[in-house]
């Protein structure tokens, strides 16, 4: 697939980029997208909810009244789970969301979403360029002139570049990662995918692994 290469004012450069089929031109897999994809998120959750039971409730542990004779339930200590700030049954205890998935199933997902993204023309290449300091109307700037401004955008850069990353902080529209972080939810997330000629050279390295 021939992509026109523009620059960060929104106008042609001249130059075209080949995105390679093999990783633009998959045929999408659905189930490994939602594998990704639900990894991702499980890594995410701290996991760190607590409930406690009744052993960990501060309070006495005496039988509230003789067992038999009352005309009532049986009743043991206020701790039980039948009484208003009693411990609870079953409750959420801290634990582990992750999940272990193989590099060739996390590589197709990976694939299949900018396969999804080409098919869609929801992929812009960008010549190299960079910001002379941080400045968020300079990012603000450069997406209106692509005019992709009112949706969620994602660029992709070769290497870590703090003066873009931290213009483009500000806007909640916008994220920028490099092409050594970029996941399949982030992608998916984005209405438009900004790609430097730099990120799609990094990519079809580590998709060549």
């Amino acid at each position: 697939m021939e992509v026109n290469v523009v620059n960060i004012a929104g106008k042609e450069t001249g130059a075209k980029v080949q995105l390679p089929d093999a990783i633009f031109g998959v045929t999408p897999n659905d189930h490994a997208i939602y594998l990704d994809v639900k990894q991702y998120l499980a890594n995410q959750r701290q996991g760190t909810h607590k409930s406690k039971q009744r052993n960990e409730i501060a309070g006495s542990t005496r039988k509230l009244h003789k067992q038999k004779g009352t005309g009532g339930a049986r009743a043991g200590n206020i701790k039980s789970p039948l009484f208003n700030g009693g411990g609870r049954v079953f409750g959420p205890q801290p634990r582990d969301y992750s999940f272990k998935l193989n590099k060739k199933l996390k590589q197709l997902a990976r694939r299949s979403a900018l396969t999804y993204k080409a098919l869609d023309n929801n992929i812009v290449v960008l010549e190299d360029f960079s910001f002379d300091a941080v400045k968020t109307k300079n990012y603000a700037k450069l997406v209106a002139d692509l005019k992709v401004g009112d949706v969620k955008t994602l660029l992709v850069l070769p290497t870590a570049n703090n003066n873009i990353y931290l213009s483009s902080r500000n806007l909640k529209k916008a994220k920028v990662v490099t092409a050594a972080d970029l996941n399949t939810h982030d992608v998916l997330n984005a209405g438009k995918l900004l790609l430097t000629t730099g990120s799609v050279k990094m990519l079809e390295e580590a998709f060549a692994k």
